[in-house]
């Protein structure tokens, strides 16, 4: 059932997850005829069954647009919709509902604030700063903004470890920053970052600093009070529910001074040809119809994932990350990328001779299912001197057992190409 080396804690931790598995009906499913092993979560995370269940309700019995209408349907739909913001604000512990907007994912999240806060309140000289571990959706959006408004675009180095440098990060504040938008999590080497130390520094200077949430967020539950962050973003379907929803979160005093991201229906308070006034966060930034049965998914999602022994939960996911990592290091000719102290269970690598595809369609042939290539993470890659690695990302619904059938899957990949 698990290794003979875990500790007795750790297969109480193993067993707990393994009953969950229930919970998410496409791990029963077999890929070439041969049992499902999921290990790229990272990318997208599989759907728990009561999120499924969620959307399928609303869809049938009670959907109808929201908050236009005064009918039964909709009023139940309005509620409901309303009701999964409620379940978010609080999972987060968000000071009030009104701080989380529900947008189309993290990617969309980062461009509505570079687009609104930052084209309102950044300047000619101003600098954004962000990582050289970033995901492309963390870095494009501050480019195509600093390209409008002549912005500067400054970047905390990450050492081989894959961690971040911050030994110059005074410095780097010193050159007029005016932004900071990084990344809790790192999506290509599961570097859990120091962002408590980005955020009282960047407090010290009164600059606001955003926090892309997307790979923490199905790890471990952030506390956005306690993080003192001006925003939190993150998506849906990497916390096991619906894709094509995600959240931003802002202290609400950051959203009321914000201009709208999108006109349109439901984001205004009175329109006319002489001109329009816009309604008050959060409606302000949701313009036209919203995804209503993914809101209602993903707090079918964060309500799962809440009453979870989280504790239990990490011990199995650092377990396996452990067991898997040690693996891989016995194989000749293999390096891993990203060995942080503290990190979540994603693993890249890469293996002398066999290129990231040919391994992720190898593994296809055994039903593994992992990611190849640069991640969105091309900068960070170009660090690193390679084109891409293989990334082997667990959740909590993974085994031992697959670890192991993983692991079987490289040694006969590293024979085949000798």
């Amino acid at each position: 059932m698990y290794p003979e080396s875990l500790n007795i804690e750790h297969a109480e931790a193993a067993e707990y997850a393994r009953g969950l598995r229930a919970d998410f009906p496409i791990l029963a499913t077999e890929v070439r005829g041969k049992p499902l092993v999921f290990f790229d979560s990272a990318a997208s995370s599989q759907k728990v069954q009561v999120a499924l269940d969620a959307e399928r309700k609303l869809l049938t019995e009670s959907y109808a647009n929201i908050h236009r209408g005064v009918y039964a349907l909709s009023e139940q739909a309005t509620a409901a919709y309303e009701d999964a913001r409620f379940t978010i604000a609080e999972y987060l512990d968000a000071a009030r509902s009104e701080e989380v907007v529900f947008t189309r994912g993290t990617t969309e999240s980062i461009n509505l604030v570079a687009n609104s806060f930052g084209g309102a309140y950044l300047n000619p000289g101003d600098a954004v700063l962000v990582s050289e571990l970033e995901h492309h959706a963390n870095i494009v959006p501050w480019q195509m903004l600093a390209e409008e408004l002549g912005l500067e675009i400054l970047r905390i180095p990450v050492t081989e470890s894959g961690e971040w440098d911050l030994s110059t990060l005074d410095e780097l504040l010193d050159q007029q920053v005016a932004m900071i938008s990084v990344s809790h999590v790192s999506n290509s080497l599961g570097t859990i970052n120091p962002v408590e130390t980005v955020i009282a520094a960047a407090k010290s200077r009164d600059i606001p600093v955003l926090l892309d949430g997307a790979q923490a967020i199905p790890h471990f539950k952030p506390d956005v009070q306690s993080l003192d962050c001006d925003f939190y973003v993150f998506s849906g379907h990497k916390l096991f529910g619906p894709t094509g929803i995600g959240v931003l979160y802002g202290k609400y005093a950051r959203l009321e001074a914000m201009p709208p991201y999108q006109g349109g229906g439901d984001m205004i308070d009175k329109v006319s040809f002489d001109g329009t006034t816009f309604a008050k966060p959060p409606a302000r930034f949701e313009a036209g119809t919203p995804h209503i049965s993914g809101a209602v998914g993903l707090a079918a999602a964060v309500r799962y994932v809440s009453v979870l022994d989280a504790q239990l939960l990490h011990e199995h996911e650092q377990g396996m990350m452990r067991y898997l990592e040690a693996g891989l290091r016995e194989i000749e000719g293999l390096r891993i990328y990203g060995e942080a102290a503290d990190k979540v269970s994603v693993t890249s690598f890469v293996l002398d001779e066999v290129h990231p595809h040919d391994m992720a369609t190898f593994l296809d042939s055994d039903g593994i299912c992992i990611r190849a290539g640069h991640h969105c993470c091309q900068p960070l890659m170009s660090h690193y001197g390679i084109a891409g690695t293989a990334r082997a990302s667990l959740a909590f619904y993974n085994t031992f057992e697959e670890v192991d059938a993983f692991l079987a899957a490289i040694h006969k990949i590293k024979k085949f190409f000798g």
